[in-house]
């Protein structure tokens, strides 16, 4: 579904990705693994358009996404909840999760899809005229993944679901995330969880300063030696 091949990627004149190369199949869970700065977030934003490959391209199901502009990469079917939310914080919840929904099918759909994300998120539609920015951390969460949800995309980007939440709100995000992959979802995950999202993904890559360090299962991660002393403690 997603092909990556071989991107350099710069902020200026800094390159902070080298010769990255990544696959997503559909209906799999995908991870980026790294320690903070190794270029997760980077690769990510490429992926959606927001930065342009100095080198490499970008395909989703043979579109060339690095020839597309950004606000145009939801027409293709991918979408991107990204780190710290983003919310609107003066809009209710319900106008945060319209957002989501404003282009071709997905506006057609609206109403049976907030449905369906009320559905999933019980605690969304109790607060739906609530300002997002009253919500808490957990809450706020559910409403960024629901308004990713509203576009009906083929691809779901994550980036750091779980950042600052409490273990039980965490368990809940990755449930979720578990939920809607069953659902006919395709997941590409950044995440600090690295046992948790081990435990659930399809396939994964350790991103090491700007590169490709290692790529496998979830399951030949778990067994991996520098994985489990570099990112388990183990």
């Amino acid at each position: 579904m997603l092909q990556v091949d071989g991107i350099d990627v710069c902020y200026g004149d800094l390159q902070v990705l080298w010769d990255v190369s990544l696959r997503v199949g559909a209906g799999e869970i995908v991870v980026l693994l790294g320690a903070n700065g190794a270029g997760k977030t980077t690769t990510i934003k490429t992926v959606s358009s927001l930065l342009k490959p100095a080198k490499g391209t970008v395909t989703f199901q043979g579109t060339r996404l690095d020839a597309v502009p950004s606000h145009k990469i939801i027409e293709y079917g991918v979408a991107h909840v990204p780190e710290g939310r983003r919310l609107f914080p003066d809009m209710t919840v319900e106008e945060n999760l319209m957002v989501g929904s404003l282009r071709g099918e997905a506006k057609s759909r609206r109403s049976r899809t907030m449905d369906w994300v009320f559905e999933i998120f019980p605690r969304l539609k109790e607060r739906r005229r609530q300002p997002a920015g009253t919500l808490s951390g957990g809450e706020q969460q559910m409403a960024a993944i629901g308004r990713g949800l509203m576009s009906l995309p083929k691809l779901l980007m994550f980036d750091e679901p779980s950042l600052g939440l409490s273990p039980i709100l965490v368990a809940d995000i990755f449930r979720i995330v578990e939920l809607i992959n069953k659902q006919g979802m395709t997941v590409l995950l950044v995440e600090q969880n690295v046992k948790h999202t081990l435990n659930m993904c399809d396939r994964a890559y350790v991103l090491e300063n700007g590169r490709v360090a290692l790529s496998g299962t979830g399951r030949e991660f778990l067994d991996n030696d520098h994985v489990k002393e570099a990112y388990l403690g183990i």
